[in-house]
């Protein structure tokens, strides 16, 4: 259990400031508490604990929102997943398990670090506070509506989400503990066979040793995949960099068809032409031409107007560039980490394999060798 279970952790942020945080995970009914110790070097050159904080896992999706939003250039860090059900886990439901527990405390670990890394999100304000802030949620985090500053963004948001995903893990967990049953076989066969008993005792009991080692390599594969895991729920945040962009892509587009419009209003008031058909044109018809004054007036507002449009279009036309250079030079900036990352993980992958087959391929020789001796008696 993690009651006393205390882990250090020291992030460097630019700029000279070194803090030390100390994760602690308690049992709860509710979450699962993080508490953190922020310690400040006085001007004696001492440091001491000055205060403790704690954050709840909601509070962290909090700070992953308000980046989201507040830098949709960025490729923000994603948490880690609630919880994940698979058959070889035999966890039970309570969120307090020590193993999911440990696997929780180790990827909200790595959020922070990859916040902390990055050579933007470091500096940010509401980070600062979140790490350092008792009263983080409610005195300061509440004062920003970034919930609702852009919820169109949820409306581009259309991905398909597989409800029963075809897991190769489970299979292959499956496969294995099939074996498990021609232990059990050969023991029971054993036992009404003389001339060829123990042969087939040692082949039960190879196969059942051949088909226990599912369990620890599956255990050993769940690290690998948690940092592949941690690129999938990557590929979700460069989508919503992506979606943000189309958005202020069609946002640009709607100005500029806005725009079009009025100037083909101010064009038809100045000639007295309509070149299409409107329901400005049935009603010149039905009711005649306005007076001069008139005239002359809603060309001064659409000229206005066309103005006004002009400049908010040049304005979103230098916003869209700007979003494009910065996302572009923060993508390029993932695709190293990505690169360096995954490469670590696929190699120490294969040497896993590696061994895992040697230890896999020796049981099975020896259950070849003794069922083989088993048989000749046949």
């Amino acid at each position: 259990m993690y009651n006393n279970g205390f882990y250090l952790n020291i992030i460097n942020f630019k700029g000279g400031c070194v803090y030390v945080y100390v994760f602690l995970f308690l049992k709860n009914e509710i979450n699962v508490l993080l508490f953190l110790f922020r310690s400040v070097e006085h001007t004696d050159g001492q440091s001491v604990l000055t205060d403790s904080l704690w954050r709840r896992y909601s509070e962290f999706e909090l700070l992953r929102n308000y980046l989201l939003v507040y830098y949709p250039h960025i490729v923000v860090p994603p948490l880690p997943e609630k919880r994940a059900e698979f058959v070889w886990h035999k966890l039970s439901a309570d969120n307090m398990d020590p193993d999911f527990v440990e696997r929780r405390r180790i990827g909200l670990e790595n959020f922070l670090l990859r916040i902390a890394s990055h050579p933007i999100l470091c500096r940010d304000k509401i980070f600062y506070l979140f790490l350092t802030q008792v009263f983080f949620f409610y005195s300061v985090f509440l004062k920003y509506s970034f919930d609702l500053a852009d919820s169109r963004l949820k409306a581009l948001n259309a991905t398909f989400r597989v409800k029963n995903p075809d897991k190769v893990a489970d299979r292959l967990y499956g496969v294995y503990k099939v074996h498990g049953n021609y232990g059990r076989v050969f023991s029971e066969w054993s036992a009404i066979e003389k001339e060829m008993g123990d042969g087939l005792q040692s082949a039960g009991h190879h196969m059942d040793v051949y088909a226990s080692s599912i369990d620890d390599i599956l255990e050993d594969e769940e690290h690998y995949a948690d940092q592949l895991k941690e690129y999938l729920f990557y590929a979700e945040a460069l989508r919503a960099v992506c979606r943000k962009h189309e958005l202020m892509q069609y946002d640009l587009e709607m100005a500029a068809q806005d725009l079009a419009s009025k100037k083909q209003q101010c064009e038809e008031l100045a000639t007295g032409t309509v070149r299409t058909f409107s329901l400005k044109g049935m009603t010149t018809k039905l009711f005649g031409q306005e007076t001069p004054e008139q005239r002359e007036a809603r060309i001064k507002v659409l000229e206005e107007q066309i103005n006004e449009g002009e400049q908010q279009l040049k304005s979103k036309n230098l916003e869209g560039r700007e979003f494009v250079k910065n996302a572009w030079a923060d993508i390029e900036r993932f695709k190293e980490q990505k690169n360096r990352d995954l490469k670590e993980a696929l190699i120490s992958y294969a040497v896993m394999q590696i061994s895992m087959c040697k230890k896999v391929g020796f049981g099975f020789s020896e259950y070849s060798r003794y069922s083989q001796s088993a048989y000749e008696f046949l």
